[in-house]
């Protein structure tokens, strides 16, 4: 029986790759959720090559709390970090590994921070100015996105690799790349300063 997903275990090679001799302690490759691309997350996460990051964000699901306890689950037997987006309470519940905030919630990171919470913190920026009030907000990484094209409905423009590789150089935050990211354009992140790159569709439907 085939898969729905396939993790390709070069991709994690690559992740790797990208980052280099780069010091950071969370993965070299994120593996982000999709309600439209990744209708099974549960299936997706058991695809995924071990020691990759997994951020759940499957908004407004009814089911959030089932499917984000099975993940759990499927993290620690599978050897994955689990990340909860946008939902404390539901991270908390379920023992994530970490807590992923998009850029709008950067004042909550910072309170949560403040307040005692040393999981690792990821977050969205798509701007300088946001990668460092994340860094400021006490996130561990900022995904950095739309750098290519991408099939995502809210991806928007492409910032283009050399606006991603400028920030990434210049800012004091690991910096993953976000959008548009797979086998082919993900060797061109090679030796640019990245932490290395997150994705949805080279993990699923390119």
């Amino acid at each position: 029986m085939t898969r729905p997903y396939d993790a390709q275990p070069g991709l994690a090679r690559l992740a790797k790759r990208v980052r280099g001799r780069r010091s950071c302690d969370l993965p070299a490759l994120f593996a982000l959720t999709d309600p439209a691309r990744t209708p099974d997350p549960i299936a997706y996460a058991r695809a995924l090559t071990p020691g990759t990051g997994l951020v759940y964000r499957h908004y407004g699901a009814a089911d959030r709390f089932e499917t984000a306890l099975t993940l759990a689950r499927i993290a620690d037997d599978f050897g994955l970090l689990l990340f909860v987006s946008g939902d404390v309470r539901l991270a908390d519940r379920v023992d994530a590994h970490g807590i992923h905030w998009p850029e709008r919630m950067l004042g909550a990171a910072a309170s949560r921070r403040m307040r005692g919470d040393r999981r690792p913190f990821t977050a969205s920026a798509h701007s300088a100015a946001a990668a460092q009030r994340a860094r400021l907000a006490g996130i561990d990484a900022v995904f950095y996105s739309t750098v290519f094209a991408s099939k995502s409905a809210t991806a928007g423009r492409p910032r283009g690799l050399f606006a991603a590789a400028a920030l990434a150089q210049s800012v004091e935050i690991p910096l993953f790349p976000l959008g548009g990211v797979n086998a082919r354009t993900g060797r061109r992140l090679c030796g640019l300063g990245f932490a290395g790159f997150a994705c949805v569709g080279a993990l699923s439907d390119d």
